[in-house]
């Protein structure tokens, strides 16, 4: 499979968003799950937590994910990642009220690198509210061959490789937290909860957080260390973090490496604060810039 036209699907869902999810997520970061009521503005990102359906046993693979083919391209490597993405927001989604998620493939890359052949499936995302867009969003999935190596860590260098940080704080991602993000996402992905599928048949040293998790565990952070809610958001996952390791949340001051701005292909925007998430290592497990 090489770049060119994508060879995925197209859809469309809708419901209400109601409090509940925001609640249970509220939760999981061990804050107030009543903290967010209806006509409240939705947590950008948070709408990753709606427009489920649930699939039937037989449309589901070895590793948990829907058959591809149906929506994702047929990809024939067996392991996926979620690779990065930006979301950014065109104005508030509000709890309590109805919203269409539309989703398409737009981009299917093959690349190699020093882990061998990978495929990049790019998944662009619009959610409307009241006819209107709210929020845009790009997805990148990336595919992999069949294991990887038992020690798995960033490239990128630790604490003495960047500017000091303007804070930090921790967060441990137990076998229980992982578990309530899946039930809440609907992500049967194995890695996260099956310890002998993700050891032995994927080859990682334990149960992978997910990325969607180290991603919104940022975009709180950043929230909460900057001056007003984030409108706009990108970021890159770098390398797995695992279950019961603590993460270590950063924010940096001004831009990070200069080969970050190739990234989504997008430049440092004007206002860009760097927060990362590191690994027990102090490398980088994921990178993002928020606004």
């Amino acid at each position: 499979m090489r770049g060119g036209a994508p060879k995925g699907g197209e859809r469309v869902r809708a419901e209400v968003l109601s409090r509940e999810p925001a609640g249970i997520m509220q939760a999981l970061l061990d804050g107030d799950p009543d903290g967010l009521r209806e006509g409240d503005p939705l947590p950008l990102g948070w709408h990753w937590f709606y427009f489920k359906k649930p699939l039937r046993a037989s449309s589901l693979g070895v590793d948990g994910h829907e058959h591809r083919g149906a929506f994702m391209p047929e990809v024939d490597l067996p392991r996926r990642m979620w690779a990065g993405g930006t979301l950014r927001s065109l104005g508030p989604l509000v709890i309590g009220e109805r919203a269409e998620l539309r989703s398409r493939v737009t981009g299917v890359d093959e690349k190699r690198g020093k882990s061998g052949r990978m495929v990049f499936v790019t998944v662009g995302q619009t959610v409307l509210q009241g006819g209107r867009a709210r929020v845009e969003e790009e997805q990148v999935i990336v595919y992999r061959g069949a294991k990887v190596q038992s020690a798995v860590r960033s490239d990128e260098g630790g604490p003495d490789a960047a500017p000091e940080a303007a804070w930090r704080e921790t967060f441990l991602p137990t076998t229980v937290t992982l578990f309530r993000f899946s039930a809440l996402t609907h992500n049967a992905h194995r890695i996260h909860y099956d310890h002998p599928y993700a050891t032995e048949v994927e080859g990682y040293p334990g149960l992978l957080v997910h990325g969607p998790l180290t991603a919104l565990l940022l975009l709180d952070a950043a929230g909460r260390r900057g001056p007003g809610p984030v409108t706009r958001f990108r970021y890159r996952a770098l390398a797995p973090l695992f279950v019961d390791q603590p993460i270590m949340l950063v924010g940096r001051p001004g831009s990070a490496r200069r080969d970050d701005d190739r990234f989504a292909g997008t430049g440092s925007q004007p206002g860009e604060r760097v927060v990362e998430a590191l690994g027990p290592d102090g490398g980088v497990a994921m990178r993002g810039w928020a606004v």
